[in-house]
């Protein structure tokens, strides 16, 4: 087909019986020498207005896309113009549905496996953002801790640093350390032991790489609220937790506020090499949150009846757990493992002179006004209208100042 370009604009003929306005029009064909650039930068091929069908200059490569967490990265990269390519394993229905995030053709899909060092340098080779947000709450036969966090991000941060990559982010962890302190087993967390050799070697690979340390996330099919809220966390009409919940603080973060906080880090010039902290903007006792959960949920009231008890004293719950990981090895029922139940009594820890999301010009969500919406499935009596007033509207929890 020809385009029709308009070269010597209206030329007036006069005549008797008016003015006739003639175009002169030039046939321009796709098979006509393309045009040359000045630059190969990315950056300079900016086009449009910022929208979701624009151009940004930004090629981002997110590992780890089909998780919790990835669908709200690539939703914030394609919503500002960015070109998204998403590497998936297995099978790829889980990643098609990311599609959606970005215009026609900015969009773009990669089988790939966290050991094959060929295909990861093959979505990455074309990209100048490269986001890791890979990651597993629990071993498998596959796959440990190990595995995944730190030899799995060792590779991916190396290979994007051979790749000339400009940026690369990691996801770690809020309470990583390499000697967690015991609670619900001998050891400790491997989890969080896990995240904090990742992080030191993602930052002997790749130096400039930006770090967040986020607590535990909220929001659509989470692994926090659907973990108090499901079935099998509890014991009958009792939830134990240890200590009763009394000496365990929690700042959980929202979900969008993180994925806003990566997208602004990849936009800000002086973000490398940082390190953020993804807390959210208030603290609590874990036994205040729970409390407060199931009283949104209307699981309090005296048809259904609730009540917190000390998780010590209770043995039938760890041979429950350990009867979960024994039926169901790949995916625990409830979310409920050894690993997961003892991550769960780790107060976050806030270190001073270290960046949080608001350092990064994010507005950060309050529980009170999320996690209503967020549990409402799982609401009893749902089929009531909350309009008539029939249930008292539970009181927030008290957040400590």
């Amino acid at each position: 087909m020809a385009s029709l370009i308009l070269i010597n604009g209206v030329q007036l003929a006069k005549q008797q019986t008016g003015l006739l306005g003639i175009v002169c029009l030039k046939a321009n064909y796709s098979s006509d020498a393309p045009r040359k650039l000045k630059t190969t930068n990315l950056a300079a091929l900016k086009r449009g207005t910022g929208g979701r069908s624009s151009f940004n200059g930004i090629v981002a490569t997110v590992f780890g896309s089909t998780g919790f967490l990835g669908r709200y990265v690539c939703n914030k990269l394609g919503k500002i113009g960015s070109q998204v390519i998403l590497p998936y394993r297995a099978d790829h229905y889980e990643a098609m549905r990311l599609k959606l995030v970005g215009d026609l053709g900015q969009v773009l899909f990669h089988p790939y496996d966290l050991r094959d060092e060929e295909a990861i340098y093959n979505a990455v080779k074309h990209s100048n953002v490269v986001i890791n947000l890979v990651g597993r709450d629990w071993e498998t036969k596959n796959f440990t801790f190990k595995d995944v966090h730190v030899e799995g991000a060792r590779r991916l941060a190396r290979i994007a640093r051979q790749a000339g990559v400009e940026k690369f982010v990691h996801i770690s962890s809020l309470n990583a350390t390499p000697h967690p302190q015991p609670f619900f087993t001998k050891e400790g967390s491997k989890f969080l032991q896990s995240k904090y050799y990742g992080e030191l070697a993602v930052r002997e690979e790749f130096p400039e790489a930006i770090v967040f340390r986020p607590s535990d996330i909220y929001g659509q099919e989470d692994r926090f609220l659907r973990y108090y809220a499901h079935i099998w966390r509890r014991q009958f009409r009792a939830m134990p937790l240890w200590y009763k919940g009394e000496r365990t603080i929690k700042q959980p973060v929202y979900c969008s506020d993180l994925a806003q906080g990566i997208v602004n880090a990849i936009k800000d010039s002086d973000s490398q090499g940082q390190t953020y902290q993804a807390v959210g903007p208030r603290r609590y006792k874990l036994s205040a949150l729970v409390d407060w959960f199931h009283q949104v949920m209307r699981k309090d009231e005296k048809w259904w009846g609730y009540y917190r008890y000390d998780l010590r004293y209770d043995p039938t719950f760890r041979v429950k757990v350990l009867l979960t990981e024994m039926l169901s090895p790949s995916f625990p029922i409830g979310d409920v493992h050894t690993e997961r139940v003892e991550r769960e009594y780790v107060s976050d820890e806030v270190e001073k002179g270290v960046p949080t999301l608001e350092d990064l010009g994010v507005n950060l969500t309050y529980m009170e006004d999320q996690v209503p919406w967020e549990l409402r499935p799982y609401r009893a009596a749902l089929y009531y209208d909350a309009e008539l007033d029939e249930f008292e509207k539970p009181t927030p929890p008290q957040y400590i100042q």
